[in-house]
């Protein structure tokens, strides 16, 4: 069985800071740090022990702010290394703290959580040491309280970071101001106005780095959950023209608009036209058992007189602790199928329990949406 996603933040990850922070500041009370950070940690899921690991900080590092930060980077790995795709090396396997050269990874989550609790007062200086930080993990959690409270303080400095030679500093501008990131605090009014930081994704949608451009497709799609027209018109006017790895940030984002059927998103892809032809489906049983999977074999004829440009998702109707059903949509395929063309495709629905969804037993629906719109359904039987 796999490790427990918790269990990524532990014992070595509490002696592993108390080592390097001792390392730069011989006065640090290392035992009273371990003591605190440490009492409880193994019955406290994943988010919990992050602020716990943050609780001993503030128990134990110097109260002047400015010294604690400089404390904190002087603690820190060199940062971490990029491939040759601007994508982060190590960094999401979580056990890239134990560099002997100082510290990386997910106990950055508890040094940036202190600063944020503790430097509110010293913006600039707060920002420094978060520009440190990301770099060595993320900062995405704790510069968000710092947006909420002083836009104006820290969108210039934003501004600046979009041209900042390192790829974690320009993916920080955007994944700190998703507006619904996950695991952090809603920034609602980017939620109600996400114009602040479109000159933001702007500058940063053709970034270098893979990763910086992973970051503005989901901060727009954050941006389409409530303002779907707005996000459709974005990627009507930058579509066009644009390069490979902009146009696959530009589906990425628009992907929930277009499993949603979203007029105007399909329209700017050239999927507004409706499937013409017939669409088969049958499952590969009537009953399947949680932990199993389920087969999904799709039989397509077109009967139209041009190529048809498609888009295939499927939603699978779950069953909720009450009974009632809440749609989920999987992608599916993209191809296009030429006139008279007939296709069969093949898929493997996995109904595993994940650590986000609950399956509960009982009859679920599939249905198979092409081009937004639903063409095909089957049912199964779900069991214990």
């Amino acid at each position: 069985m796999a490790e427990a996603f918790k269990n990524l933040i532990n014992a070595r990850t509490v002696a592993l800071a108390a080592h390097h922070l001792h390392r730069v500041w011989p006065d640090f009370d290392r035992r009273r740090f371990e003591q605190h950070a440490a009492a409880g940690l193994d019955a406290l899921e994943f988010k919990a022990r992050a602020m716990l690991l943050a609780d001993a900080l503030e128990a134990t590092l110097p109260p002047d702010f400015s010294r604690a930060a400089q404390i904190i980077e002087h603690s820190l790995a060199s940062p971490t290394p990029l491939d040759t795709q601007g994508e982060p090396v190590g960094l999401a396997s979580g056990d890239s703290e134990a560099d002997d050269d100082g510290l990386r990874g997910w106990v950055v989550w508890s040094l940036a959580e202190f600063v944020a609790r503790r430097g509110m007062d010293e913006v600039p200086r707060a920002m420094d040491c978060m520009h440190a930080l990301t770099q060595r993990f993320s900062a995405e959690f704790a510069i968000r309280p710092f947006i909420q409270q002083h836009p104006d303080r820290v969108y210039p400095i934003l501004r600046r970071w979009v041209d900042d030679p390192s790829a974690h500093v320009r993916r920080l501008v955007s994944e700190g101001s998703r507006p619904r990131l996950p695991w952090g605090l809603r920034l609602q009014a980017l939620v109600a106005d996400p114009s602040p930081s479109l000159p933001l994704l702007r500058a940063l949608q053709d970034d270098d780095s893979a990763y910086v451009r992973r970051s503005v497709a989901n901060h727009l799609n954050d941006i389409a959950k409530d303002h779907p027209e707005r996000v459709a018109a974005w990627v009507s006017e930058h579509l066009a023209g644009a390069s490979p790895a902009r146009q696959a940030l530009l589906r990425h984002a628009s992907r929930s608009l277009i499993k949603q059927g979203h007029a105007a998103t399909l329209s700017a892809w050239g999927l507004a036209q409706g499937f013409e032809g017939t669409a088969r489906m049958r499952l590969s049983a009537r009953s399947a058992a949680v932990g199993e999977d389920i087969g999904l074999h799709l039989e397509l004829t077109a009967t139209g007189r041009r190529p048809q440009p498609l888009v295939i998702d499927y939603a699978v109707h779950l069953v909720r602790a009450n009974g009632s059903t809440r749609p989920k949509v999987f992608k599916g395929w993209k191809l296009e199928l030429a006139p008279g063309e007939s296709r069969a495709l093949d898929r493997r629905h996995s109904l595993r329990p994940v650590t986000t969804r609950t399956l509960y037993p009982g009859r679920h629906r599939i249905d198979i949406q092409i081009n937004g719109q639903t063409c095909a359904s089957a049912e199964f039987m779900l069991t214990e």
